[in-house]
């Protein structure tokens, strides 16, 4: 019997409407602003590319130092502005992924207040059990840039809703 899956789950509230929340998780150009790239962490972000429908995938490829990564995953539900699923892994160089190193993301968006608690769920293999609080630093890192994207003001170009 194999252990059972870890979980990392955080919550943070926004102070931008749900759909726009939501829509900084699909948009190429508001992810390189705070999810990917110099702005977030010491990285160059080489290539991003993002199909935002069911079955659609994403690629977010950076280089930190002299490694390069390889974020990517699939869009498993879309539900504007109140849930979204996809699933997770970092490639790195050509090794190719097991099933053990895909994870699951799940976004679930609530409006409160005029704004949006969001509440992220990722699920991992037990192996990556040592990672949990990277994993959790990690996504706390890119909330705080997700919150100083979505505090500024909106353009015409990251605007859908």
């Amino acid at each position: 019997m194999s252990p059972p899956p870890i979980q990392v789950q955080l919550h943070r509230h926004f102070t931008a409407a749900p759909e726009r929340v939501f829509d900084a998780w699909l948009d190429p150009a508001m992810l390189s602003q705070w999810m990917m790239g110099p702005g977030v962490r010491d990285e160059v972000l080489l290539r991003m590319a993002v199909d935002a429908r069911v079955g659609g995938a994403f690629s977010f490829f950076v280089r930190r130092g002299e490694v390069e990564l390889d974020h990517v995953g699939t869009y498993l539900e879309l539900v504007r502005p109140r849930r979204l699923v996809f699933t997770w892994a970092v490639q790195v160089g050509a090794a190719p992924l097991s099933a053990e190193d895909i994870s699951q993301v799940t976004l679930d968006f609530a409006p409160r207040g005029g704004g949006c608690d969001l509440t992220l769920t990722h699920v991992m293999d037990a192996k990556w059990a040592e990672y949990t609080r990277r994993t959790e630093a990690g996504w706390t890192t890119m909330f705080g840039g997700l919150e100083r994207m979505l505090s500024s003001p909106v353009s015409p170009e990251t605007s859908h809703g």
